[in-house]
């Protein structure tokens, strides 16, 4: 499984046990984050929604990235600067990629115990309103071979009104 998340102003393509370098992130080495914001996500061609996948990384290291050289330049003016910059970056190995509520479905559950009946109505209207959810929902015949469906009349859209310009005259 892959996913698209955005950290740090730049998006990455993951899958499970890819290492990839990021603008600094909070955290030590072999802590584990998770990447929230994930733009896409799915299996070969099939793409699912993305809301629902959690990206889980771990920390490899805190680093720089390599240093790069500012130099300013004025011709016959005897200006010139240098500078130099490196970026912190954070080294990550994406540890899972999935769907986060699948991981609480994996989970044991804890079968709760059945909760006594507090009261029991045998009114008439309890019994009207047991046999009424009993009762399946009414459903809505079927078209008949060749009939044809009638649609709304689509609307028009009101023309728009141009804006008047009043001009200040002095």
């Amino acid at each position: 499984m892959f996913a698209v998340v955005r950290t740090g102003g730049k998006q990455y393509r993951v899958a499970a046990g890819d290492k990839i370098a990021v603008e600094k992130l909070a955290g030590e080495a072999g802590d584990t984050i998770t990447l929230g914001d994930v733009l896409l996500a799915g299996e070969g061609e099939k793409l699912e929604d993305a809301g629902k996948v959690t990206v889980s990384a771990e920390i490899i290291a805190q680093a720089k990235s390599e240093k790069v050289i500012v130099f300013k330049k004025r011709r016959r003016h005897n200006y010139r600067r240098k500078n130099g910059h490196r970026q912190q970056m954070t080294l990550l190995r994406i540890t899972a990629v999935g769907d986060s509520k699948a991981e609480k479905k994996a989970a044991p559950k804890k079968e709760a115990a059945p909760k006594a009946e507090a009261k029991t109505d045998d009114s008439p209207k309890a019994e009207t309103k047991k046999a009424d959810a009993k009762k399946p929902a009414a459903k809505k015949a079927a078209p008949k071979k060749g009939a044809v469906e009638e649609k709304a009349p689509a609307k028009k859209a009101a023309p728009k009104k141009a804006a008047k310009k009043t001009e200040d005259k002095k």
